[in-house]
């Protein structure tokens, strides 16, 4: 029999950590290659990682809840067949192993940092050594360090080194050893009172974390700026409304107002193409495709699926899409694949009664637009008042990569496509 190791999975291009939200199989469970074993949380996407081999689950290394970078062994498999010394490599002796040595052991974990960390800890000075992680053996990740450029500042050496009470066992020490740099984070780093009677406590876990943390980096990295203009949409709501029911029963699913905002949206983006783009350190990345990223909410998180090459398709053929990348968000079906390559993000806050808003930019594009709800205002037209269906679009842009001459020019073309949408000028396949 051979121990083999199964690790962390890369679920998308730039992810560097899942998290265990669920396993599929216990210790004794027989399995199949290909077999899902797990259901991974990251920031791009939910998935279920498959068993590399055929065999007996051994142990479940990593517990569920946890959060592990991308190689990290998470459990390990008994196969049969292969030399024995397989064995010697297994997790569970290498574990057993660190617990023994303890303190040095722990030294050398914290000691492997990742690129991701160490980007971080040099872009803002953080002397790593200062910090205590909340990783596997004491390792720091790229949240211990994010939460501390959110707290303002490094947290005291001699604070971070307070000692742990002495465990009875190799297992609460292992426990002791993943808690206690929580806790001492939640009381030194974010100054928090304790919870007091009658208040309820969150626990913070996977998407909403890994949301948390693209947003802190969006935030701290890119210097936000944010315009709004004012748009008479009386045509296009006239328009929509007289094709709607036609469609639905032609189609099979609803024309929305979004989906002419996403046209309209892509249409401008082709025409000024420096929105269109991304910061990359010492030089701007223009995009050639032009990939419309929308976000949709579920309970307790936010997911932002692509619309791939939407200035090549029509108002029917982004309505279509649009329909089927929400249902599989709520139905937990997106793939990874889906949530990937966005380079502009087109947010539909309208929908929930919002009127003005203020955007956090999707990380690492350049800009995110707002469609706010559709109202009817009094408006002034020839001197005259009239009634008129308007909406707000508010954007917000990286500073870095975008000024207000191009970004006030591409809010006007978008307005006058939507002002001008009519059964004359929009077709809708």
């Amino acid at each position: 029999m051979t121990i083999e190791q199964l690790k962390m999975p890369q679920l998308g291009e730039s992810v560097t950590e899942g998290t265990i939200s669920k396993w599929l199989v216990s210790p004794g469970d027989q399995v199949n290659k290909y077999d899902p074993i797990a259901e991974v949380m990251t920031d791009k996407v939910n998935a279920e990682i498959p068993s590399s081999f055929t065999g007996t689950i051994k142990e479940l290394i990593a517990e569920e809840g946890e959060t592990l970078s991308v190689g990290e062994f998470i459990c390990s498999i008994e196969v049969a067949g292969g030399a024995a010394e397989g064995v010697k490599n297994s997790p569970v002796e290498n574990k057993a192993a660190a617990e023994q040595k303890m303190q040095p052991e722990n030294n050398q974990n914290k000691a492997r940092y990742s690129p991701a960390v160490l980007k971080i800890a040099q872009e803002n000075g953080i002397e790593l050594t200062q910090v205590t992680g909340s990783g596997a053996g004491g390792r720091i990740t790229r949240k211990d360090l994010l939460a501390i450029i959110e707290a303002g500042g490094i947290p005291p050496a001699a604070k971070e080194e307070q000692p742990v009470s002495a465990p009875q066992t190799a297992a609460s020490e292992h426990q002791a050893k993943q808690e206690a740099p929580v806790q001492q984070k939640k009381a030194e780093t974010y100054n928090i009172p304790a919870a007091a009677a009658g208040d309820i406590e969150i626990p913070v876990t996977g998407v909403r974390k890994a949301i948390a943390a693209n947003m802190l980096r969006s935030k701290h990295e890119a210097p936000h700026a944010w315009t709004m203009v004012e748009v008479d949409v009386t045509k296009l709501v006239s328009y929509r409304d007289s094709l709607k029911k036609e469609f639905k029963l032609t189609e099979g699913f609803n024309l929305t107002y979004f989906a002419f905002f996403v046209k309209a949206v892509a249409q401008a983006l082709k025409e000024f193409p420096q929105i269109n783009s991304m910061w990359a350190g010492d030089k701007i990345i223009q995009k050639k495709d032009i990939n419309i990223s929308i976000a949709v909410a579920t309970e307790d998180a936010l997911y932002v699926p692509v619309i791939k090459h939407a200035d090549e398709k029509t108002v029917k053929g982004i309505a279509r899409e649009i329909t089927e990348l929400a249902g599989k968000v709520r139905a937990g079906k997106l793939k990874s694949d889906e949530m990937q390559g966005g380079t502009f993000t087109v947010n539909n806050t309208g929908s929930f009664g919002s009127v003005q808003s203020m955007g956090i930019i999707n990380y690492p594009q350049a800009a995110i637009l707002q469609v706010e709800s559709i109202v009817k205002r009094p408006v002034i037209i020839d001197g005259m008042i009239a009634v008129r269906d308007m909406v707000n679009l508010c954007m917000s842009l990286d500073h870095r990569v975008l000024d207000g001459l191009v970004c006030g020019r591409f809010l006007a073309r978008v307005k006058d496509i939507l002002e001008n949408t009519s059964k004359e000028n929009t077709p809708i396949y």
